[in-house]
């Protein structure tokens, strides 16, 4: 069921499934719309940088994972495959049969997923920075792993701060930085959401052996300097998935999009205009 909500002061649309609530926004104009998901804690503001620039030639749609932003908190436990299907309730909301999917990160192993249930809902695939899911994929850096897990009480800016070494490049201007800090800290990351959201991943089973099943073509992109989501396993998916091509960003961190913006929108652009 799709209906709009007062939020913020103004009507947005939101749909629900299973009687979860989920925001998602449109912007621009043109066909094949590309829908953007987000990664581990993320809300769709974080697209801000690059939205503008991919909304100039096509439809773009974006919407808040369930537990984050502006979108409900499921009761217990979900799955990789619960939020592939939110997606899929998202393009449906919108009167959309079949789009472009760009995932990065947690979205990227979404993506896959959707990708793999639904293929006739996808054209073209983008995967960035994200990993194939379970024990196929390489482990991210220890320190890394501290920080993903640690439990200690904390502020939600002292949270942030913290990710900060492992998202972005030691070049990636402090102004940058702030001005994701802030769209980051619009909707304070609930503890129970960010648990669900990253429990989900450790339980997935994995990707890799079924990605070979993936007909539309696809694009993987992975910064060389990301200390999150190693880059290897960049070019296990796109080893495993045929005919796809991989795109590197030499010194760009796991926030590729914020680190080389320009060249992000070029990658994308260049890659959907092709079908």
């Amino acid at each position: 069921m799709t209906h709009r909500a007062m939020r913020d002061d103004f009507f947005v649309p939101v749909t629900t499934i299973e009687d979860l609530t989920l925001w998602y926004d449109v912007d621009g104009n043109g066909s094949p719309p590309l829908l953007l998901i987000q990664g581990l804690g993320y809300t769709a503001d974080m697209w801000f940088r690059i939205l503008p620039a991919l909304s100039e030639a096509r439809r773009t749609i974006r919407f808040d994972n369930r537990g984050v932003g502006r979108s409900g908190l499921p009761d217990g436990a979900w799955t990789i495959a619960d939020m592939a299907a939110d997606a899929i309730a998202v393009l449906d909301a919108a009167d959309v049969a079949r789009a472009h999917v760009f995932g990065v990160s947690m979205g990227g192993l979404i993506a896959q997923e959707l990708a793999l249930r639904h293929p006739g809902r996808v054209n073209r695939l983008i995967l960035g920075c994200t990993h194939p899911g379970g024990r196929e994929a390489l482990r991210m850096d220890p320190a890394a792993a501290t920080m993903l897990m640690d439990r200690s009480p904390r502020s939600a800016r002292e949270v942030a701060a913290a990710s900060v070494p492992f998202i972005y490049s030691p070049d990636t201007s402090r102004d940058d930085i702030d001005a994701d800090l802030t769209a980051r800290l619009r909707y304070p990351l609930r503890a129970s959401a960010y648990w669900g959201q990253l429990d989900a991943m450790r339980h997935h089973d994995g990707t890799l052996s079924a990605l070979p099943r993936i007909t539309a073509p696809t694009l993987v992109v992975h910064g060389t300097a990301d200390r999150l989501v190693q880059p290897g396993n960049a070019e296990l998916i796109a080893n495993a998935i045929p005919g796809s091509r991989l795109e590197w960003l030499e010194g760009a961190s796991h926030f590729f999009w914020t680190d080389q913006p320009a060249r992000t929108v070029e990658l994308i652009n260049t890659f959907l205009a092709q079908g």
